[in-house]
């Protein structure tokens, strides 16, 4: 495979989660999230969808500076710790927009932050490049996980 192929194809997979996702979010924000309380720093639904895009597109690029190291057991672990987290990535979405339970979505967005960071430290024994790719994610996660806590505790 070309490696503008590649690239494509390594892009396309966390867009395609951020898809996925995005079918839980749009049946709520319109509707069930405007309704609950939010903390003062709750950035405007705008602001989501761009930061998202920049984010999966990020990903995408440092997964490709895994792939294109070839196919070891090292890389496969680290292929694999990236394929998991983009499943707890488009979980989120379901508990908290499809399953409307900020509760149950703050658990799982501590343990996909966790593997985030496995994700990250994982990457980075291969390609410090990738890694750091990585970085802008875990901390809109982190920011995603105060948030996501605050709306829990105020509804």
């Amino acid at each position: 495979m070309n490696k503008w192929l590649k690239l494509a194809v390594c892009i396309l997979i966390p867009l395609s989660a951020g898809w996925i996702g995005s079918i839980f979010t749009t049946s709520s924000v319109g509707s069930w999230y405007l309704s609950i309380n939010k903390p003062l720093f709750n950035p405007p639904s705008w602001v989501f969808g761009p930061v998202w895009t920049i984010l999966f597109i990020l990903m995408g690029i440092s997964l490709y500076l895994i792939v294109k190291k070839g196919i070891t057991k090292k890389n496969k672990t680290a292929v694999f710790a990236f394929g998991f987290q983009m499943i707890l990535n488009t979980l989120w979405s379901i508990l908290f927009f499809g399953m409307q339970s900020p509760g149950a979505a703050f658990i799982e967005i501590i343990i996909l932050w966790l593997a985030i960071l496995a994700n990250i430290l994982l990457f980075y024994k291969i390609s410090k490049k990738a890694a750091y790719l990585l970085i802008p994610y875990i901390l809109w996660v982190s920011f995603a996980a105060v948030l996501n806590f605050s709306i829990w505790m105020l509804n």
